[in-house]
């Protein structure tokens, strides 16, 4: 959520920002209701503050004098209740119209329709050349009964899925391997995260109202989250953090779930798009400091890109275009990795920055060393997402005779060179 006040003050900003992001908001709409919410208010206090004048003088008056006093009072506590009525009225649409409004994304973000007009800007690793015709992860993973599909429909439905035998053993790897990597690098808290988180933290976090159709809800309206990245940010929802502590970074791993609403017909084979899967995240928050922002960013993106690496596959860096953006991201990039049965390359990471979007929302405040309470800034990054990163490793490491080869780093994780039929 953006200030009212840093909207009042930088309206043509915010308003090319939204149109950069091609995201329907009324700003103008918002500052005239901003101006009748606070009109209303200063109205409720001058009538609290009459209110309180009148009790005093009556503690004084008799007779006529106190009849005529009570009436007054009457009439001024009608009037506190149709201002308060439509103070309420007035402040739920404000508060919708602020959710609405998207952060301002950074200058260097491309312009564009859809992502189909995000930028390259790096490649890493050659992409691999096969002397046969390379075959699609469900097919070969069927064949080395790593993943059974048919059954994993029959239990769970459309996108339903069993990983087993090398297939489970692989995903233990890539688990294992990871946490591994980044208790190496120091610094980053671990954390286990709760999937079914309140509503609050979503909302804090950006996924609703925008994103609801994508959430799974229980009965008693909590929602199964798609990413760690909520319950670590609701982690310190409502508290004021130490500058001497920032940056906290978070490890944070939580299984996800998503109804894949939108991707109706994309993807209806294997393990890129499922409903249920398992993530680790990186989340980081910081001082408020844009400078701050965009290294934390960096590193993120960095830490991510070494993981892969280690890992030998093949992958290209992005910067999605405004249209691709999310409500609250000021920038973000994605890793892609290459899909040899599909000849392109597929996300499997997303690194974003939001500033103090999520933190306000959340009243997640620090006191930085003047004292001084600020809202802290946040970024968040997909370290690795299972089962969809099994897809990557099996097609690229795929040899001639059905066997997958397994990446060296993940040798001494899984036991063995090769996953033979």
């Amino acid at each position: 959520m953006l200030d009212i006040h840093f909207i009042r003050e930088n309206t043509d900003i915010v308003k090319a920002g939204a149109a950069k992001k091609h995201v329907v908001v009324d700003i103008d709409r918002l500052l005239k209701v901003d101006d009748e919410r606070k009109r209303l208010k200063q109205e409720i206090e001058g009538k609290r503050a009459e209110q309180n004048k009148r009790s005093s003088e009556m503690q004084r008056a008799q007779g006529a004098e106190r009849a005529a006093l009570l009436e007054a009072m009457r009439e001024l506590k009608n009037g506190m209740g149709k201002s308060d009525e439509k103070l309420k009225t007035v402040t739920e649409e404000w508060q919708k119209l602020m959710l609405a409004v998207p952060n301002v994304p950074d200058i260097s973000v491309p312009e564009g329709q859809s992502d189909a007009d995000n930028k390259e800007v790096k490649t890493w690793g050659k992409v691999p050349r096969f002397r046969f015709e390379p075959k699609g992860h469900s097919e070969l993973m069927t064949a080395l009964k790593m993943a059974d599909f048919e059954r994993g429909a029959k239990v769970a439905g459309f996108r339903g899925y069993f990983l087993k035998n090398d297939g489970a053993l692989l995903s233990y790897a890539l688990w294992h391997f990871l946490s591994d990597h980044f208790i190496t690098k120091g610094g980053w808290t671990p954390m286990i995260v709760p999937s079914l988180a309140r509503r609050e933290g979503f909302l804090g976090t950006g996924f609703l109202p925008q994103s609801e159709e994508d959430l799974y809800t229980t009965q008693d309206g909590e929602y199964l989250a798609g990413t760690a990245e909520v319950a670590t940010m609701a982690y310190h929802m409502d508290e004021v953090l130490e500058a001497k502590d920032l940056p906290i970074k978070y490890f944070s791993f939580s299984p996800c779930f998503r109804r894949e609403a939108g991707a109706h017909g994309k993807d209806t084979k294997g393990l890129v798009r499922v409903h249920e899967f398992f993530k680790f995240e990186q989340v980081i928050l910081c001082e408020a400091s844009h400078e701050a922002s965009v290294k934390h960013h960096e590193e993120l993106t960095a830490n991510s890109e070494e993981a892969v690496q280690a890992l030998g596959i093949p992958y290209r860096v992005i910067i999605n275009s405004g249209a691709d953006l999310g409500l609250g991201q000021v920038k973000k990039y994605d890793i892609e990795c290459w899909m040899p049965s599909e000849g392109r390359y597929r996300e499997t990471h997303s690194a974003s920055y939001f500033h103090d979007f999520q933190t306000r929302r959340l009243n997640i405040r620090y006191r930085d060393a003047q004292g001084a309470l600020k809202f802290a800034h946040s970024l968040n990054n997909t370290a690795l997402a299972t089962p969809r990163f099994l897809a990557v490793l099996v097609e690229n490491y795929q040899q001639g005779d059905g066997s997958v080869k397994v990446p060296d780093a993940l040798v001494p994780y899984v036991g063995k060179e090769r996953i033979a039929p």
